[in-house]
């Protein structure tokens, strides 16, 4: 027994410790991503580059991990779209361009402080033509100020490395492209020459290595839409590990640091990928680059950056393995169309990671515990959105706040699935990263809200309003009363942190605990202030617990028995509603407090079913077929959807 109790203390002792570290790598990774967000500078588009969409992007580049220099040739496809005299590409001023090709022939070029090269063509491009030029360049990218980490050479066990990240303006410091928000390049081609003894990581598909004297040629190539800042490199002596995973299988890919394949706990983590996408599969649809593949490039910056297909990793906890690998949906795939929105990137980033600690990393204590945590975290502060207005694009700590960005948003997603229910909000979720018109493109927030409203039929426009762009959170005074009828009375009153935000409209979770150990579990659709509701529970209540699985954000709410309130007789009749709407398999019904008889027509009038309702059941509609139907009960027709 000794034996086994020291066991069960070194077991809790590993999962506490383990939470712990988890968190502190969560906290380096956004204070690193913070750093990163240093190279803001203010703006979305830069408006010189509006004229024409970048088709194609071919860089044929010279590097060596030892030296800080990059050299070669870039090849721009674009399609005008007005005509156009002139062409700007972002590229630092550091950077010399020596020469611009244009169907054989030399162009003339400026470049300019603002970080920008301006090419003029010798007769005007008609708009909607597709047309070509390439820039030869060379030069040592800037490791001053705000460019320092776009470009880096370091060491990693003696041997040199180098990497990037350009998240959001970085690419400009090592390759002329266009960086605004507003345009996915739809193929790149990486052909990267390096001393032979060097690995080169990328993104896409490896087509080729060939070595040819003293020098590698390496040909990488991505055909699904890419941001610039997400194209990336890494390069030395790497230990390339192939692998596959998912069903059907395809590439699983890690180039690590030699000594990191000797790290067996890190060995652990990356093999564990494969079962985080497993389940990332199962809830949110199939990993968007399927094609090519999903793996890791090692990088001497901590936390985690998400390069399509080849997240770039700092740390190996698993709950960071799960936040990048969320982001090949949501921030690669579907990219924020504004630095204001960057809610989307990440805090369904940091939701993804929730739902990894859920299903796989944590026990149902652990769990609560991490919850708990994070609205601990939202709430210390009365104020602040998680959408960034105009007048913050160049605050970094508000763009990129850990409390806003990250946690806030991603538990606003947690309560989108809380007012939805687990099928409706998974299948809107698959919906939404999946619309033609949305998937590998940019989106905003908007563009989230309806996606919403077509999948499930409902308006999350109030929503967004209180949780998105307003600030704060609620807190609750719910008193209750059950009178010899049995019938559990509520009255339920509610005060804003900060007045951008009047009300809170929210279903609110409650637990009914009765005195010979009954449950029931209850939803109160809280739509104005001081509220009353009434609910037969069948069972005499002992206590009321609120929030008991942390569904929602509040801070400091109170429940309290109330003789002196809520009276038979002076019961609000509670508002009658569905949920959910849309519905698959089950219908609730809200505001009822007693049995009534219900009937349920088609679109055509025609009755389909009957029966009697009271608020401890369920109406089962599994075996309606899809449409909208009519549900009559207590003299009042309510509309819903049948999926």
């Amino acid at each position: 027994m000794k034996k086994l109790y020291v066991l069960i203390l070194a077991l809790l002792f590993v999962q506490v410790y383990s939470q712990k570290n988890d968190e502190a790598e969560r906290k380096s990774m956004i204070k690193n991503e913070l750093n990163s967000y240093a190279k803001m500078i203010g703006y979305n588009e830069n408006p010189n580059t509006l004229n024409y969409d970048l088709k194609y992007q071919r860089l044929e580049l010279s590097l060596d991990p030892a030296v800080q220099f990059v050299s070669g040739t870039v090849t721009s496809h674009f399609q005008a779209k007005q005509n156009m005299s002139s062409i700007y590409f972002d590229l630092s001023n550091v950077l010399t361009v020596s020469e611009v090709k244009y169907h054989g022939a030399n162009l003339t070029f400026t470049q300019l402080s603002t970080k920008e090269v301006k090419i003029d063509f010798p007769t005007s491009i008609p708009a909607a033509t597709l047309d070509s030029l390439s820039i030869k360049y060379s030069g040592a990218p800037d490791t001053t100020g705000s460019a320092g980490d776009a470009f880096t050479i370091s060491t990693q066990g003696g041997t040199p490395v180098l990497f990037t990240l350009s998240e959001p303006y970085g690419a400009q410091e090592w390759f002329p492209t266009k960086q605004s928000l507003n345009d996915k390049i739809e193929k790149v081609d990486m052909k990267i020459t390096t001393p032979s003894q060097y690995n080169v990581a990328s993104n896409g598909k490896l087509f080729s290595e060939v070595i040819t004297g003293s020098n590698k040629r390496t040909f990488w190539q991505t055909n699904y839409p890419i941001p610039a800042y997400l194209i990336a490199l890494g390069i030395t002596n790497y230990t390339k590990i192939n692998d596959t995973m998912g069903i059907p299988p395809f590439p699983f890919v890690n180039y690590l640091y030699p000594a990191t394949t000797s790290n067996t706990t890190t060995m652990s983590n990356i093999a564990y990928t494969k079962n985080i996408m497993e389940m990332f599969e199962t809830y949110l649809g199939p990993y968007p680059y399927r094609n090519e593949k999903y793996g890791h490039m090692e990088f001497g910056w901590g936390g985690g950056m998400e390069h399509a297909t080849m997240s770039s990793m700092g740390s190996w906890s698993r709950s960071i393995i799960a936040h990048e690998l969320a982001h090949q949906r949501f921030g690669d795939k579907l990219t924020c169309g504004a630095w204001n929105d960057i809610w989307l990137n990440e805090g369904f980033a940091t939701y993804g990671a929730t739902l990894a600690n859920e299903k796989l990393l944590m026990t149902n204590t652990q769990f609560m515990t991490y919850l708990a945590n994070e609205i601990t975290n939202i709430t210390s502060s009365p104020s602040g959105s998680v959408y960034v207005a105009d007048s913050n694009l160049s605050n970094t700590n508000v763009i990129f706040s850990g409390r806003l960005s990250y946690s806030k948003g991603g538990y606003v997603v947690k309560m989108l699935k809380w007012i939805l229910g687990d099928d409706a909000f998974y299948s809107a979720i698959r919906d939404y990263h999946s619309r033609p018109n949305l998937a590998y493109n940019y989106v905003k927030t908007a563009d989230l809200k309806n996606s919403l409203l077509q999948s499930t039929g409902k308006d999350f426009t109030e929503f967004f309003n209180d949780w998105i762009y307003g600030q704060g959170y609620p807190t609750y005074q719910i008193k209750w009363n059950q009178t010899a009828d049995q019938i559990l009375r509520f009255k339920v009153s509610q005060t804003q942190s900060h007045s951008s935000v009047s009300f809170f409209e929210m279903p609110l979770p409650i637990k009914v605990n009765g005195t010979g150990g009954q449950v029931a579990y209850l939803v109160l659709d809280n739509t104005t202030n001081n509220q009353n509701f009434a609910k037969t529970v069948g069972f005499p209540v002992a206590s009321v617990q609120f929030n008991y699985e942390y569904q929602i954000v509040q801070k400091n709410s109170t429940v309290t028995k109330d003789t002196s309130i809520l009276a038979v007789g002076n019961s609000e009749k509670e508002a009658i509603k569905i949920y959910p709407n849309p519905v698959k398999n089950q219908i609730t019904v809200t505001g009822i407090s007693k049995a009534q008889p219900f009937e349920i027509y088609n679109v055509e009038g025609k009755l389909i079913k009957t029966g009697k309702y009271s608020s401890d059941k369920i109406i089962e509609v599994n075996t309606l077929p899809k449409g909208i139907y009519f549900l009559k009960i207590d003299d009042q027709n309510l509309k819903f959807i049948k999926e």
